[in-house]
């Protein structure tokens, strides 16, 4: 007997198949999680590599491992794939850091995608899934705004049947951890400032490698907020010392756990209470 669910997931990649055929050539915006990692690895599939460009946004918002691991999957996959330099950094509006500092990442990201696709004469594609379209994502309209599409999100593609997929063709990223840039760990209000976000940087690098895959670092000055799934909490009052020296190492004075647990995207919270 078949799996409802496997038939609904797989009606859903014949329709991101078919809108990925419609566009002919794309511009992939590719971070190397599940979502984008999917759709570069289906569009290179179904459009082959002379019609697929796979772009990294590199600035200091995008961890090394996350880049690293962006070029080895590229190698793995035999993607055609290019790194370009995004200049949000520059932007005041971008560094203040308010509700929309998606939207001028974003906004940013389209500054260095259009080129390439305007020369590859392709259409920028973003690995957008339908659970996102529920949260505060201004980064979504900048792109919009832009001409980029969301495939999947046209496919009706959800983050089960994107991880259910991706198992099946054998992709290791099926089940890596969601992540997001490192500005994202700074709550809404704090300027993005290089320093900040190397500290970041540095504090869940050596977290990983301390075997917590899954995690944030929260920043608030001087003070770090530890999220870590709630099935992990004990590992990290078990390796109390280590956590504590490997965020301290990082510049922080104080190490604090959240016993919420992880929640990708909860400083938006604070948005909803200031009623924006």
């Amino acid at each position: 007997m078949s799996d409802p669910a496997l038939s609904e997931a797989a009606m859903s990649e014949a329709a991101l198949r078919s809108t990925l055929q419609e566009l002919g050539r794309v511009v992939v915006a590719f971070s190397g999680g599940a979502d984008s990692a999917y759709l570069a690895w289906v569009a290179n599939d179904e459009l082959g590599v002379a019609n697929v460009a796979v772009v990294t946004a590199v600035s200091p918002s995008l961890p090394a491992d996350d880049l690293a691991d962006c070029r080895a999957l590229a190698a793995e996959w035999g993607l055609r794939f290019h790194e370009v330099e995004t200049a949000e950094m520059s932007n005041a509006a971008y560094r203040v850091n308010d509700a929309d500092r998606c939207f001028w990442c974003k906004d940013a990201l389209m500054d260095a995608l259009e080129p390439i696709a305007v020369a590859e004469c392709a259409v920028v594609v973003l690995g957008v899934n339908v659970d996102d379209l529920g949260d505060h994502r201004p980064g979504q309209r900048a792109a919009a705004q832009r001409g980029a599409r969301f495939p999947m999100v046209e496919a009706g593609l959800t983050k089960q049947a994107i991880r259910k997929h991706s198992e099946r063709h054998g992709l290791r990223t099926h089940d890596k951890p969601a992540a997001a840039c490192l500005a994202s760990r700074l709550p809404y209000g704090t300027p993005v400032e290089l320093g900040v976000l190397q500290s970041v940087e540095r504090a869940e690098s050596a977290l990983r490698r301390l075997g917590f895959d899954e995690l944030r670092v929260r920043h608030y000055r001087d003070t770090a907020r530890l999220e870590v799934p709630i099935e992990r909490l004990a590992a990290v009052l078990a390796s109390r010392e280590a956590v504590v020296a490997a965020i301290k190492a990082a510049g922080y004075r104080y190490v604090t756990v959240d016993l919420e647990g992880l929640r990708s995207g909860n400083l938006n919270a604070a948005l909803q209470l200031d009623g924006r």
